[in-house]
């Protein structure tokens, strides 16, 4: 199993980007994104089940990001809008089999992206 994100990069205030993760070597019921600011811990940022009919978004991007699938790709996004500098770590794509909610436990997720970091500048 591998989990490839990408997308990430600098961007100014307000900006957005768009993550994508590539997941190969099995489907799974739950994908999400966690991030790390430096100094912080791990948070959940947004979750989807496999048809996308059920969604979870952490408060703080909630209302300006949204989380999707691409089955036939196997491939899961994330679109960022209204960036702002406190949004800038490292964002991670995670996974697993269990389709059990909640979905923002990372200790529930099974396998992990690399990360792909996000610079939002002032």
């Amino acid at each position: 199993v591998q989990l490839q994100a990408s997308g990430g990069g600098l961007v100014q205030a307000g900006g957005s980007l768009r993550l994508s993760c590539r997941a190969s070597g099995g489907v799974f019921a739950i994908m999400g994104w966690f991030r790390q600011a430096p100094g912080k811990e791990r948070e959940f940022v947004a979750g989807i089940n496999l048809n996308g009919s059920m969604i979870a978004y952490a408060d703080f991007v909630k209302g300006r990001s949204t989380i999707s699938r691409d089955n036939d790709k196997n491939t899961m996004f994330l679109l960022l809008n209204g960036l702002k500098p406190k949004d800038t770590a490292v964002y991670y794509c995670a996974a697993r089999s269990s389709e059990m909610f909640p979905v923002w436990n990372a200790n529930d997720y099974d396998y992990w992206g690399q990360g792909t970091l996000v610079t939002v500048s002032s």
